[in-house]
């Protein structure tokens, strides 16, 4: 099977949780499944970005990225995160490459709107660095930066970039894993599995919103882009992505 797995910023954050996600995607390249990695690092941005007496804003989930600060989401995006997150997968035995979508081209995308600052809405995805690395046995481990036209450089939101890169791989799943158990509804009770109407409804009557919010939006265009089913699941849970693709209980699955 072939897989895009996200990885939330805050799984993150401690080398013990670092270590078991790693060990699970060994287990599954080991099972012959591909896969490549997509990952976030919103909370260690803003501890970082707080030393630096810079107050994170967020406007419908989505940081706002004056240029100011768009150095130090470099530093902390494709520097410290992705580094301390390939070593580790490297640890666990996988041939980990990391990445950010600027390279090769990889994901182009243009501003999402002014007031959001730098923040990318991706238009392309040239899928075939990240298709050769995955077919040559390598784990491609991508942060959430895109490039753009003359040389722009895009904070895109890990989520939106993940659902993208998903649909122009034509991966057969794509799992977003968070740090909650799944799509709650109005009543607070998990949500074990939506259509993509239910998604958008749990939208507008906002029940969703924030990071679910953009979440669920990501997932309903990767379904809308012919992905079959995306799982949204809770990865502090113990070998959460082997019952999550082998069809055990796990989060909450949308479906085509």
């Amino acid at each position: 099977m072939k897989l895009l797995v996200k990885l939330g910023g805050t799984l993150l954050e401690s080398e013990e949780r670092r270590a078991s996600l790693a060990g699970q995607l060994k287990r599954l390249l080991d099972d012959g499944h591909r896969a490549v990695v997509v990952h976030g690092g919103g909370k260690r941005l803003s501890r970082y970005l707080a030393g630096l007496d810079h107050k994170s804003e967020f406007r419908r989930g989505l940081r706002v990225t004056p240029p100011e600060i768009l150095d130090a989401v470099l530093r902390v995006l494709a520097g410290s995160v992705n580094r301390q997150l390939v070593a580790e997968l490297q640890r666990a035995g996988l041939s980990a490459v990391g990445l950010t979508g600027i390279d090769a081209g990889t994901v182009r995308a243009t501003q999402l709107d002014p007031e959001l600052g730098l923040v990318g809405k991706v238009q392309r995805v040239d899928p075939a660095l990240l298709d050769r690395l995955a077919d040559h046995g390598y784990l491609p481990t991508v942060a959430c930066i895109a490039g753009g036209d003359g040389g722009a450089i895009y904070n895109v939101n890990a989520d939106q970039m993940a659902s993208a890169c998903a649909a122009a791989l034509g991966v057969d799943r794509l799992v977003f894993l968070t740090d909650v158990g799944g799509v709650l509804d109005g009543r607070g009770e998990l949500v074990p599995e939506l259509g993509v109407g239910d998604a958008l409804d749990l939208i507008e009557s906002k029940v969703a919103v924030g990071g679910m919010e953009a979440k669920l939006r990501a997932a309903v265009e990767a379904i809308r882009g012919g992905i079959g089913a995306v799982s949204i699941v809770n990865g502090h849970e113990s070998g959460i992505l082997h019952r999550t693709i082998c069809g055990g209980r796990a989060g909450t699955r949308l479906r085509a």
